[in-house]
């Protein structure tokens, strides 16, 4: 245990390295841009995403009729331009739909998946593990997009407006341009792959090789013809005619690591409607995504935890509640190390994990006096079944959510990624591929070990995005939730539901609080509560001051409005009417 308690450390460390940088590179106002919090107020409906010009373009379609699907739609095509780093078409997404007229919560997951040709040894050079970012660039980290897919299932079910009109923004932005922002300029500076690899060094950089400047105009006529081409044919038009062949083409001809998509895996992808995984806290009901992404039940785990412990006694300014969460969502992580994976390949014990003796049972090794210090994952029977042990996934936080609500009611949550920024680096047709592969775990597979959450032909990736939605004791749509960041989104969505929940605050404040997150021992905690540091410290924990770049997007539905709040430490933007 001592092995994996030390690797979730460095994987912390370089973590929070990642998050310091990109924010000292981005922000005019200091390292994370926050100048407190922003939040909107509104009657009707409700659009809170990463970039303003998406934000407006999806309160736009409610405006004109559009449900919350139909926004979600116009939102992630806007993104997948200004936002190129952290979302789009060319990789993956979950989704959390609530029709108020039928009474009705499901979920969309729209994963990449591995190819056909996949196996355990994939991201091996003599039986040992790639270095993390030499896996990450080039085709071989590339899963299939399913973004499409999964959009097209939830608009045949939910949408009101044509599904060609949703791409009608979109195509207009690309067509005329955009301006590119200080948080994306500063990603491009310090990315030192992409501006190696064509056509997006074309696009992003000047011909010396440095990023175009904040404020310069990027218009991108390929994207345009690859979006007519979808509102005309739908998502076949993706996956099955020219843009699929270009995929498979950019991917096994890529000038680092070649990949092995082929036709074939692209035709063959499926989104699929899996049922929302619930459980309690205080009165309130708390949904979310199941496997493979520990979203869901991570956060029915953490907060099922700390039910037992007076929080809103403690408050916001105390060390103490900070520990509890800390040792919650530790608790959360070993257990996700060993059992999650995609189902459709792996049992996963979904339903022991968030059961209310197996919680109970991990709350009881809380103490509010003392940390847990290394902490193993609990004994289900599937792992001893299955000789299961951890293995951790380096998840990097690039990655968008946005919340909506429309005027019937209906909210969507989606959660959408190409894994870390700019993905593989591969573009093709005006948009980036995912390096989504990356998310499996092999560096056990060197060691002969067995892990769940290892590579395989079709199997998705372990996920940790989290899409949440909160339902009040008469059965009511209270919250709609999510935020990017790695393996910190449960620790990031747990921490604003109980800001919520148990410290009253508005969406904007709660969104704005400061994190507190450890993965293994170490702790990473933001500046405005370094305060804290001696308590956390004198309570057994590690700790260390650093920013992160989380992007919590957060609607609350109240008697009298709907209120949303963005997180300041990004561009984002609540908007409605």
């Amino acid at each position: 245990m001592k092995l994996i308690g030390l690797s979730l450390s460095v994987l912390l460390a370089g973590w929070v390295a990642v998050a310091q940088a990109q924010d000292d590179a981005v922000s005019p106002e200091g390292a994370t841009g926050r100048t407190g919090a922003k939040g909107g107020r509104a009657k009707s409906y409700m659009v809170v995403a990463a970039n303003p010009i998406a934000a407006q373009v999806g309160a736009q379609i409610l405006k004109s009729g559009g449900s919350a699907v139909d926004a979600a739609i116009a939102v992630q095509l806007v993104l997948n331009e200004v936002e190129p780093q952290s979302s789009g078409i060319g990789g993956g997404a979950f989704m959390i739909h609530w029709d108020k007229k039928a009474q009705a919560l499901t979920t969309f997951d729209g994963r990449e998946t591995a190819p056909a040709a996949a196996t355990e040894k994939r991201f091996l050079e003599d039986n040992k593990p790639m270095g993390h970012m030499t896996a990450v660039v080039g085709g071989l980290s590339v899963g299939v997009p399913g973004v499409l897919r999964m959009l097209e299932m939830a608009h045949k079910k939910h949408g009101k407006l044509p599904w060609a009109k949703l791409f009608d923004p979109a195509i207009r932005i690309a067509e005329e341009g955009f301006e590119i922002s200080p948080r994306l300029y500063g990603l491009l500076s310090g990315d030192q792959a992409l501006r190696k690899i064509e056509p997006a060094k074309s696009y992003f950089y000047l011909p010396d090789g440095t990023a175009k400047p904040v404020g310069t105009r990027l218009k991108n006529p390929e994207f345009a013809k690859t979006l007519r081409a979808i509102a005309k044919g739908g998502a076949d038009a993706f996956y099955r005619g020219p843009i699929a062949d270009d995929i498979v083409r950019t991917v096994t001809a890529a000038p680092i690591h070649p990949g092995d998509i082929t036709r074939a895996d692209i035709e063959n992808y499926r989104a699929i409607e899996r049922p929302a995984v619930c459980g309690p806290y205080r009165g309130y009901k708390i949904c979310g995504m199941g496997p493979p992404t520990d979203g869901g039940i991570g956060i029915i785990q953490a907060m099922g935890m700390l039910e037992r412990f007076d929080l809103a006694h403690l408050g916001p300014q105390s060390a103490t509640a900070y520990h509890l969460v800390l040792e919650a969502n530790r608790l959360v992580f070993a257990d996700r190390a060993v059992y999650l994976a995609d189902p459709e390949v792996v049992p996963v014990p979904t339903e022991g994990l968030i059961s209310r003796a197996y919680i109970d049972q991990r709350s009881g090794l809380i103490s509010a006096e003392r940390s847990l210090g290394d902490v193993q994952a609990g004994t289900l029977p599937i792992r001893k079944a299955m000789n299961l042990v951890p293995a951790p996934s380096p998840e990097l936080p690039s990655t968008s959510h946005f919340s909506i609500v429309d005027h019937n009611g209906n909210a969507v949550g989606m959660t959408t990624s190409v894994e870390n920024s700019f993905g593989s680096r591969l573009m093709v047709d005006g948009f980036l591929l995912d390096n989504t592969l990356t998310d499996f775990s092999y560096g056990d597979v060197a060691r002969g070990e067995t892990v769940a959450n290892r590579v395989g032909p079709n199997k998705r990736p372990r996920s940790s995005m989290a899409p949440t939605m909160v339902f009040g004791a008469n059965g009511k749509l209270e919250m709609v939730l999510g935020s990017p960041g790695g393996p910190a989104i449960v620790p990031f969505v747990v921490k604003t539901l109980v800001a919520m929940i148990d410290w009253k605050m508005s969406p904007a404040d709660a969104a704005a609080l400061p994190y507190a997150v450890s993965f293994g021992r170490a702790v990473s905690i933001e500046p405005p509560i370094s305060s804290m540091k001696p308590a956390l410290e004198a309570l057994g924990h590690q700790v260390r001051i650093g920013e992160f770049p989380s992007g919590m997007h957060a609607i609350r539905i109240t008697r009298d409005a709907i209120l949303g709040g963005a997180d300041p430490r990004r561009e984002g933007v609540a908007v409605g009417q």
